[in-house]
């Protein structure tokens, strides 16, 4: 094969064709800005409200719930210390210790200007116990924020049952649904979230554009950048016209196919999964088994470390140790530290993430390539088959 089976959707997808197509007309002809009166302008517009609608779709939200942002770093901020501006009168703030760090990170800020912080464990597997939750919440929390699936293994939370218990006390939820959207389905009035976070180039859009779900009716958060009314003065500054243009069709393309795409993706998952487990014994995963996005598979190889496996296989497999946004902790995973995973499970751990690109021939090349580069690292005899 010419360049490396990509199995790290997780990081990022490529941009589908229908979705560059549909953005074209907007870097040449349709290029207005959305705030002019003249035709241009209103085509523009149109073109954001056409978005918006399918935005709202795959989440089964209303279109005026829908924000458009940066990415999901920037909606995350937005939700977490917009809420905090907006309830003045609460100082304590709740979350996980396996959130991405565009949540764990403004928490943090927010902590150094004198909030109190709930960080709380998960069990091995990875997840949080809703009566963690219970036990963490205050008469002064202002906001709960548990991601909804991990972006290292891939388990999801019982957002649900954890929104039930804030609403319970009259605490906001919010949940990072960047990983999730466009690979399991989502709807907000199930989870029962007041806000919700999508991320555009985990679904088949650009990067650098993504979307903050607002529940109607309940607190919105203030506003933590100034200047022009766009998006409801919550977003200011011009919108990426070309780029909200992408987040549609890729979020339209999301929900046609979210009925059979979840299948595909867990069929290549598990049978990278058996067939590695069939050639290198000692393979354990990390996460949960079940509860857990189609697409996603964390595994610890023994007797190596994931770095060594990776480099050997880098001409043939892109793969990670984890989480791109991680890449510089020198102590290893943070979310598998938070599981209890030993030094060694965690050294020689791997996220593979598939994507709808991917056909069974690829994974079965990918899988030969890092079989034959673990046994020739650890020294094991090939196996004739």
């Amino acid at each position: 094969m010419t360049a490396p089976v990509y199995l790290d959707y997780n990081a990022t997808t490529p941009v589908a064709p229908e979705v560059v197509a549909a953005m074209q007309s907007f870097f040449e002809r349709d290029f207005g800005n959305p705030s002019s009166p003249h035709a241009y302008g209103v085509r523009a517009h149109e073109a954001l409200m056409v978005a918006r609608g399918r935005v709202a779709r795959l989440i089964r939200a209303r279109p005026d719930e829908v924000l458009f942002t940066s990415g999901a770093t920037e909606a995350n901020n937005m939700a977490i210390q917009g809420i905090a501006r907006a309830l003045p009168g609460k100082r304590h703030l709740i979350t996980s210790a396996i959130e991405h760090p565009s949540v764990l990170a403004p928490i943090m800020a927010m902590k150094a200007q004198g909030w109190n912080v709930t960080v709380l464990p998960v069990d091995h597997y990875g997840r949080v116990q809703v009566a963690e939750v219970m036990g963490a919440i205050r008469a002064d929390t202002a906001l709960v924020s548990i991601m909804h699936a991990n972006n290292e293994t891939g388990t999801l939370q019982p957002i649900r049952d954890i929104a039930a218990v804030a609403h319970a006390s009259g605490v906001l939820m919010h949940t990072d649904a960047a990983q999730s959207a466009g690979k399991i389905p989502i709807d907000v009035n199930v989870l029962g979230v007041d806000l919700l976070t999508l991320a555009g180039h985990k679904f088949y859009a650009p990067k650098g554009v993504g979307a903050l779900y607002l529940a109607a009716g309940r607190t919105r958060p203030l506003p933590i950048t100034f200047g022009a009314p766009q998006e409801t003065g919550l977003r200011p500054g011009t919108e990426n016209v070309p780029a909200i243009v992408a987040l549609g069709m890729a979020a339209l393309l999301a929900d046609e196919r979210i009925e059979t795409s979840p299948a595909h993706l867990s069929r290549l998952r598990d049978r990278l999964h058996r067939l590695l487990t069939d050639q290198i014994p000692g393979l354990r995963i990390n996460g949960h088994t079940d509860e857990r996005l189609p697409n996603t598979l964390n595994i610890s190889f023994p007797d190596i470390k994931a770095e060594a496996l990776l480099a050997a296989v880098a001409s043939d497999v892109a793969a990670s140790v984890g989480s791109a946004c991680h890449g510089g902790d020198a102590g290893g995973s943070p979310t598998l530290k938070a599981m209890g995973s030993s030094g060694e499970r965690m050294q020689g751990a791997i996220r593979f993430s598939v994507g709808l690109y991917l056909n069974e021939a690829q994974i079965d090349y990918a899988a030969s390539a890092i079989v034959s580069a673990w046994r020739q690292l650890t020294g094991r005899p090939v196996e004739i088959r």
